[in-house]
């Protein structure tokens, strides 16, 4: 009884996980924005995410490799960078 306990414990516990992961989305909102999409010399394609004029969200999808995405959280019109200057990079762990 106690093993049947424990395991609908961690199942629900793991399920409740992967739901707040699937739900959380983008950390900018994106909802009303126009999308401009364009191709590089190399094959992959960008897509421009402006809320306002403003460009909030890139996603970049390689030839090769996972998508991945650059933020301006705080809305200057900039991507985020860290105290180097470097810009994070951004990848879906999760999807369905």
């Amino acid at each position: 009884m106690l093993r049947i306990l424990f395991f609908t414990v961690l199942l629900t516990s793991l399920l409740l996980m992967a739901a707040g992961c699937a739900s959380s989305g983008h950390p900018v909102d994106v909802r009303n924005a126009e999308i401009t999409t364009r191709a590089i010399e190399n094959g992959d394609k960008v897509e421009e995410f402006r809320v306002g004029g403003q460009l909030r969200m890139v996603r970049v999808t390689p030839v090769r490799g996972p998508v991945y995405y650059l933020y301006d959280r705080d809305g200057d019109g900039r991507m985020d960078s860290d105290k180097d200057g470097v810009s994070p990079v951004y990848w879906q762990i999760y999807s369905w």
